[in-house]
């Protein structure tokens, strides 16, 4: 099962610092029964490729990383 920490390990190390650079961030909700819960914030919360960026670049991250991922589920 995965674990808050887990996830919060995969954004710090390769989601968060892409993000960042364009002034926004990720946030985790959630993690539960394998899916992970996020929102994205700052600039990046209302940008208009915020739905590629969670596609393929943290979902991407998470599947690479966390074999027990299932699913990403933005809140």
């Amino acid at each position: 099962m995965l674990d808050r920490k887990q996830v919060e390990g995969v954004f710090d190390r390769r989601v968060r610092p892409a993000l960042m650079m364009d002034g926004g961030n990720i946030e985790l909700i959630d993690v539960k029964d394998n899916k992970v819960y996020v929102r994205l914030v700052g600039a990046c919360g209302h940008c208009p490729s915020s739905a590629m960026t969670l596609q393929f670049g943290v979902e991407k991250a998470l599947r690479e990383e966390l074999s027990e991922f299932e699913g990403l589920v933005t809140v």
